[in-house]
């Protein structure tokens, strides 16, 4: 999970990949997380950001075919032999996807392209997620009055106590409700050395963002603040 990879500052080509879409300044309200603990489950609603962690983390639980609707969003030209059709609007691609699909058919596609985005929605006996079928809104730094986002673009219900290890991986699993929110501070990019002689996609794709990543916790209604470097 890439809050977590960062706090134990193992910056590898996910989180990499995660934060080509900021550029620099300071970006408020990202990785957003809501939960809630009611009837022995944790109801967990989040920003698009960890669409695909969700939607990888449910498929590695599923044992073949899985009912699956939703989206397969990029802006490149992919070869996605589960998807129904495609819907192209400024140059950004969704690949629609319905139907009785092998859950590793999913996951080859997800390592394959790493960097596409995986709105999909499925139910398994122990999760059940459900995310919006659309591609989310491009990264821009936070500007003042601007309207405070909502964790609302993925939601989810388990009782899977390994995965709430890992998500919720620095709160005691004894709360009732938790809401975090992440500031994240680019203060500077780093470009390659021979940038001059590359292709403006090769220079985005391997240049990396120094910064960092500030965590707010409001844990049954105890704010919590922590901070951790990145370069990535």
């Amino acid at each position: 999970m890439i809050i977590k990879k960062i706090f134990e500052k193992n910056f590898d080509d996910e989180v990499h990949g995660d934060f080509l879409k900021f550029g620099k300044g300071d970006f408020k309200d990202k990785y957003l997380i809501e939960c809630k603990r009611s009837a022995g489950k944790l109801s967990v609603k989040t920003g698009p950001e960890f669409a695909n962690y969700l939607v990888r983390k449910g498929l590695e639980k599923a044992n073949g075919k899985v009912s699956v609707s939703g989206v397969i969003v990029s802006t490149l030209q992919l070869d996605i032999p589960i998807s129904k059709g495609i819907k192209q609007f400024m140059g950004v691609k969704q690949y629609q996807v319905s139907g009785e699909i092998d859950s590793k058919q999913i996951l080859e596609l997800m390592n394959k392209y790493p960097r596409a985005f995986f709105a999909l929605t499925f139910n398994l006996p122990d999760y059940e997620l459900k995310i919006k079928p659309k591609a989310p809104k491009s990264a821009k730094p936070s500007t003042s009055g601007q309207k405070e986002p909502k964790a609302e673009f993925c939601s989810l219900k388990t009782s899977d106590k390994s995965f709430e290890k890992e998500f919720l991986f620095d709160v005691n699993q004894d709360f009732k409700e938790v809401s975090i929110k992440h500031l994240l501070k680019i203060t500077d990019m780093m470009y390659p050395k021979d940038f001059a002689k590359m292709k403006p996609e090769e220079v985005r794709a391997q240049s990396k963002r120094k910064g960092i990543l500030v965590r707010e916790l409001n844990i049954d209604g105890k704010i919590e603040k922590r901070e951790a470097p990145f370069e990535a």
